[in-house]
């Protein structure tokens, strides 16, 4: 195997932010409520033709012609190679694709992380599961890059869905799918408003101080991981108004967990957003900046959207179903 595509999806977090940590679900169990989303991040993988003259070109925010994988740049490409313990025996070249920004609040990082895993191994004649990926993943992120993240949106990205995911005490992950009837399903998506606020951050730099906070906002965390399962029933009565309601109370909740949290163009973002109609909404990743998901029912839509049209952009989306996958696979002789 010697060229492949992999598309892997962005995430919306609803519910248990804070409780993915290892830090604290470790010691007191952790769980969320997420669902992919219909915008992906795409990597192409291939070995390169010896004929090209280099060992490895990396295609990202730069381009990268290198001779060996420690000359590489890109730090989760570097590093996620020599995890997998690829070599410069056989040139790589790689190129990556997003369908929104980096940096943005939408777990980019973790889903880059999760389509590199599966590119990569894909590469090698591999068919890794979910569980590998998501594990591979958050590996490559906290342990060898020693990023703080948590291990929600690698395992968003893995299995893709709306799903209601539990952290043991013991570190081992649980997802449950959230089977919805098709009406609810659609009528959550008809709901839901994604805005980019146009500002990007790097998530570990907030997360290092909500992490540091986690300790003390045990009554906060412990609530806000209770709503999970508290908003899978909800969504399952078919009861929009009420997850809308209950995602404000959870944003009320993490915009307390640290200063880092919000900001006072964020705040007037949000109470736009409540005073257009909405019946709640939340900043996505770990804060500051990004894309804000509203719940907001679908008279009002137009409103909101250009109430706030001005700040930032209206991002259509739909909820979707499909996890990391390989799209497309060949073998090709270069030698």
């Amino acid at each position: 195997m010697t060229f492949v595509i992999t598309r892997t999806p962005y995430r919306i977090s609803f519910f248990g932010g804070g409780s993915d940590y290892p830090e604290w679900y470790l010691e007191h169990g952790g769980a969320v409520l997420s669902s992919s989303i219909n915008k992906f991040v795409y990597i192409t993988a291939r070995h390169m033709p010896k004929i090209m003259g280099v060992a490895h070109r990396v295609v990202w925010r730069h381009v990268e012609t290198v001779d060996t994988v420690h000359d590489i740049l890109h730090p989760a490409v570097r590093e996620g190679l020599k995890y997998l313990n690829f070599d410069d025996s056989k040139g790589l070249e790689i190129h990556y694709q997003g369908d929104l920004p980096a940096r943005s609040g939408m777990g980019s990082s973790s889903t880059f992380a999760v389509g590199l895993m599966l590119a990569l191994r894909t590469l090698r004649g591999e068919k890794p599961t979910p569980a590998e990926l998501t594990r591979e993943a958050i590996h490559l992120e906290r342990e060898v890059l020693k990023d703080r993240v948590g291990s929600q949106d690698q395992t968003a990205a893995a299995y893709g869905g709306l799903n209601y995911i539990t952290f043991g005490t013991d570190g081992i992950i649980n997802v449950k799918p959230v089977k919805l009837a098709k009406p609810t399903f659609q009528k959550l998506n008809d709901h839901l408003l994604l805005f980019f606020t146009g500002r990007q951050r790097t998530a570990s730099n907030v997360a290092e101080a909500v992490v540091k906070n986690l300790a003390d906002r045990h009554t906060q965390i412990t609530r806000m991981k209770d709503m999970a399962a508290e908003g899978v029933g909800v969504l399952e009565r078919g009861d929009i108004e009420t997850f809308g309601k209950l995602l404000h109370e959870a944003w009320t909740l993490k915009r307390g967990i640290s200063d880092q949290v919000s900001t006072a163009f964020i705040d007037r973002v949000y109470a736009i957003g409540r005073d257009s109609g909405a019946w709640g909404g939340k900043l996505l990743g770990a804060g500051q900046s990004g894309f804000m998901c509203f719940v907001v029912p679908p008279d009002r839509r137009k409103n909101l959207i250009d109430k706030l049209e001005d700040i930032g952009a209206y991002v259509p989306v739909q909820l979707d179903t499909t996890g990391a996958e390989v799209v497309y696979s060949a073998s090709e002789d270069h030698s």
